[in-house]
């Protein structure tokens, strides 16, 4: 039951992706060009997945088990630290350049064009290095 809730999720995820217009690279390049010819239609989209996220998650936080029976997984860190903004310097730098981001990305795997392929096996290769650097730092 949990593998087909969570592709039900993803499945309703990447639509949702798609009709908002978060897979078109040209879009999110629009919305992100805040010094010309800014779209802000994107804002819009985060800022309605916000409101719909956000009596979910409040429930979320009051509980230890999810509706599944799974354990409750919700970030407890609340500090910004080098490696976040750093973290998230390189996200931002990537979604600028490529005009995607991890999500859209995958949903645009079946389109056929090589430049999701790309996109996501560069990803891969990234996580695959952060997590050697990780055991590195670790040990």
């Amino acid at each position: 039951m949990r593998k087909l809730t969570a592709f039900l999720a993803g499945l309703v995820f990447g639509i949702g992706l798609l009709l908002a217009g978060m897979a078109d690279p040209a879009k999110v390049l629009g919305f992100l060009d805040l010094a010309g010819a800014w779209d802000p239609s994107l804002a819009l989209v985060m800022g309605g997945a916000i409101g719909v996220a956000f009596l979910p998650f409040s429930w979320a936080k009051r509980r230890q088990r999810s509706l599944l029976d799974a354990p409750m997984q919700l970030p407890q860190k609340r500090e910004l630290d080098r490696r976040l903004i750093a973290g998230s310097l390189v996200f931002g730098i990537g979604w600028g350049i490529a005009g995607i981001c991890p999500g859209p990305a995958v949903t645009l795997l079946l389109s056929g064009h090589w430049q999701p392929l790309l996109f996501v096996l560069s990803m891969l290769a990234g996580m695959l290095l952060f997590a050697v650097l990780e055991r590195r730092r670790d040990h």
